[in-house]
């Protein structure tokens, strides 16, 4: 994909179009989070955000995507898994954190997001991961400002990620968002300050922190989609969908 060439501008007209996705988006990530605990399987979560998809007339990109075809509506990716987990029949467990990736169509728009959370009493270092990882995402945020470039974001969620004595991915980056799951522009986790595409009102871009304890590589599982770090340590996932205005970045996937 020639990501800088496949960038959209969005109308005001369209922004409310992808709030409305966003904010659907929200609602189906809640319904998986309320059913957080010890013994409920990833085929369970995937099953409460399709209904609550469903419900509001809306459904998930992911589904279908991809070869081979991505199996589910959401993303399920356990301790080491840093996403693209299949849902399945695998059962949670005390202790297990888990990152829960998820995409919304309505009226043609996408919403994409994802959470990392602890199931019941999770380790100091698995408590400090997540919140490294939300934060490394406002971090980000914060930079998707009119004027500033796609680097700059990038290397504020690196800097601050590794300050904490953490990883970013490499290989998996945050990217436009909007008709397509998948648009311009490409935001890695990890850059230079002043290099990229240059930020500028109407954009839409999923910004995404990967963040790794051990090392930054990854491999993929048998399965084709699962990707895990290659030592198998623990990793985290948060992710918003994001407009730049003419002032404040503006999240489109809160409810």
């Amino acid at each position: 994909m020639a990501w800088d060439r496949d960038i959209h501008i969005k109308s005001l007209a369209e922004i409310p179009l992808m709030r409305e996705a966003g904010r659907v988006n929200a609602l189906a990530l809640a319904a998986v989070r309320e059913l957080l605990q010890p013994g409920v399987t990833t085929a369970d979560l995937n099953a409460a955000a399709e209904e609550t998809l469903r419900k509001h007339g809306a459904y998930s990109p992911f589904k279908n995507y991809g070869q081979p075809p991505f199996p589910a509506s959401i993303c399920a990716s356990v301790n080491e898994e840093l996403v693209h987990g299949i849902p399945g029949k695998r059962k949670l467990k005390e202790g297990d954190i888990i990152s829960i990736d998820c995409g919304a169509v309505v009226e043609g728009y996408v919403g994409d997001a994802a959470f990392t959370a602890g199931i019941g009493h999770i380790s100091p270092l698995a408590s400090k991961l997540i919140d490294v990882t939300r934060q490394a995402l406002f971090v980000g945020i914060a930079m998707m400002r009119a004027g500033n470039k796609t680097g700059d974001v990038s290397a504020a969620i690196q800097q601050f990620v590794e300050a904490q004595g953490y990883q970013v991915t490499r290989e998996y980056t945050g990217h436009g968002v909007g008709r397509k799951m998948h648009e311009g522009p490409q935001v890695p986790n990890y850059g230079t300050p002043g290099t990229g595409v240059l930020l500028q009102p109407g954009m839409t871009i999923a910004l995404e922190p990967m963040v790794l304890v051990g090392t930054y590589r990854t491999r993929v599982l048998s399965n084709q989609w699962t990707v895990v770090s290659a030592d198998g340590s623990l990793t985290a996932h948060y992710e918003h969908s994001v407009a730049v205005t003419e002032g404040d970045p503006l999240i489109l996937t809160v409810p």
